[in-house]
């Protein structure tokens, strides 16, 4: 495969390097940075009246948040961003994580093994879904071979669990490679997706 130049692009469009950051419209500013720092455990670089630029790592802003006081409330029931994931190194953080936004009053709305991905969902003040989740295989093409198998085909959705149980389970020393497998389930389709 040729490399594009300037002088031959070619039609195949180069990828980026890396997703920088997501922007928010809100008309309840009020709530949503605070939310947010919290939520992530970052902070803002940047805020006044109308923006909040915040990070929780090396990038200068993951997350912006902007006032927009002539916008309505969020309608679930029309096209848009569907939801926002970030990643943990292993199931003991995502279970942490977990109990720090608990005890700041953030519960989830949906906990699931999706098979290549352990997944925890919860809503911001405005209802954009929010995804934290670890991922369950040590390489990208196991996660690949796995949804592809017969299993991911009848129930790509997943199987629930209950963050507490998992906990507990962590507590007593279970390994984590174990509870990431997603258990047999039969099929399930997206009417049964909480939200």
């Amino acid at each position: 495969m040729t490399s594009a130049t300037l002088d031959n692009p070619g039609k195949a469009v180069l990828s980026p390097y890396k997703l920088a950051h997501v922007v928010l419209r809100t008309n309840n500013f009020d709530a949503m940075p605070s939310f947010y720092k919290t939520f992530l455990g970052g902070h803002a670089i940047f805020e006044n009246e109308m923006l909040s630029f915040q990070t929780y790592d090396e990038e200068d802003h993951r997350i912006g948040i902007m006032a927009m006081p002539g916008v309505g409330p969020k309608n679930p029931a029309t096209s848009g961003l569907e939801h926002i994931s970030f990643c943990y190194r292993s199931l003991t953080e995502l279970a942490t994580s977990y109990l720090q936004r608990k005890a700041n009053g953030i519960e989830p709305f949906w906990c699931v093994n999706h098979g290549p991905s352990t997944s925890v969902y919860y809503k911001d003040p405005d209802g954009n879904v929010l995804e934290t989740e670890v991922e369950n295989f040590e390489s990208v093409e196991q996660s690949i071979a796995f949804v592809g198998s017969e299993a991911y085909q009848i129930n790509p959705i997943g199987v629930d669990f209950d963050m507490e149980e998992l906990i507990a389970k962590l507590k007593r020393g279970d390994d984590e490679t174990e509870l990431k497998k997603r258990p047999a389930s039969g099929p399930r389709g997206p009417d049964s997706v909480p939200q």
